[in-house]
């Protein structure tokens, strides 16, 4: 573990060789807490850049005295830790994370065309309405989606949204949880995200800055995420070393503590939910060169 974790650490604070990977989070400013990044395990790095830079459209950078490679969309950066995953997301609290674009039907027919497997059908509801791998909104003025199973069974929502100006950015992280209410409350109050219904008013939800949380019911059993295809989660937060104090509070553990490398302006920690939930909380990723 003390491994893993100084691992970790070396790629975050590695971030402030690389160029240009603040701009990516562009509402950074818009809150006190916004998320950040996503982590994935990783067993073939090649194979995660064909799925993320060369199909989805995000850019490969390279940071480090080691040359680490991470990809950036606007508002999320993907880490990438180097080693097979323990399984893939679905089965953990985090069943999938979110993409929109303005044209869905192009980005499916790219996906598919570089051999990527559409679970579409077997994703949504059996009365829902999906033609050529893509499903109809669920209710008038309801979100045009589709689903794809990315490397390490990593599954990907990609949500269509007509206005979007960019080619592709974050939309959503989607949790899976019986205790979904719960678990909407739990980061409502932690994190401050605005309540709410996600999927036409199918399930609880919560905002921040270029980020929607959502919170699915799951009629099975749910398992944390540290070891998976999606490692752990994000979030960057102004005035750490307070948000940390204020935690431990709330009696809430810190996996790792608080730790500031002046040299760098960067201040890590990491918690988990009271699911299993593995979450990194940095403070000046979004202002690194």
């Amino acid at each position: 573990m003390k491994r893993r974790l100084t691992s970790v650490v070396f790629v975050l604070l590695s971030v402030a060789l690389a160029s240009n990977a603040s701009a990516q989070l562009l509402v950074a400013k818009d809150g006190p807490i916004v998320y950040g990044h996503h982590h994935l395990s990783a067993s073939n790095m090649d194979a995660q850049k064909k799925f993320f830079v060369d199909t989805l459209g995000g850019t490969a950078i390279k940071i480090g005295t080691n040359n680490a490679e991470i990809i950036k969309f606007p508002n999320v950066l993907i880490f990438f830790r180097q080693m097979a995953p323990t399984g893939g997301t679905k089965g953990t609290t985090v069943n999938h994370i979110g993409f929109s674009a303005p044209d869905l039907r192009r980005m499916v027919d790219k996906v598919k065309a570089n051999g990527y497997r559409m679970i579409t059908r077997e994703e949504v509801a059996a009365d829902r309405a999906v033609k050529d791998d893509i499903a109809a909104p669920a209710a008038p003025g309801g979100a045009t989606i589709a689903f794809v199973m990315g490397p390490e069974d990593t599954k990907v929502e990609l949500v269509e949204n007509k206005t979007q100006t960019m080619p592709i950015m974050l939309h959503h992280v989607h949790f899976f949880n019986p205790q979904n209410s719960d678990m909407q409350q739990w980061y409502v109050k932690v994190f401050g995200a605005k309540p709410g219904l996600g999927g036409g008013g199918a399930f609880p939800a919560g905002t921040l800055p270029g980020v929607a949380l959502n919170f699915s019911p799951s009629m099975d059993p749910v398992v944390g995420t540290q070891g998976r295809a999606l490692d752990h989660i994000g979030f960057e937060v102004k005035n750490l070393e307070a948000f940390c104090k204020n935690l431990e509070t709330m009696g809430i553990k810190l996996e790792r503590p608080y730790t500031k490398v002046e040299a760098l302006n960067i201040a890590i920690a990491f918690i988990k939910d009271p699911w299993g939930t593995y979450i990194e909380l940095t403070e000046g990723l979004d202002k690194v060169q």
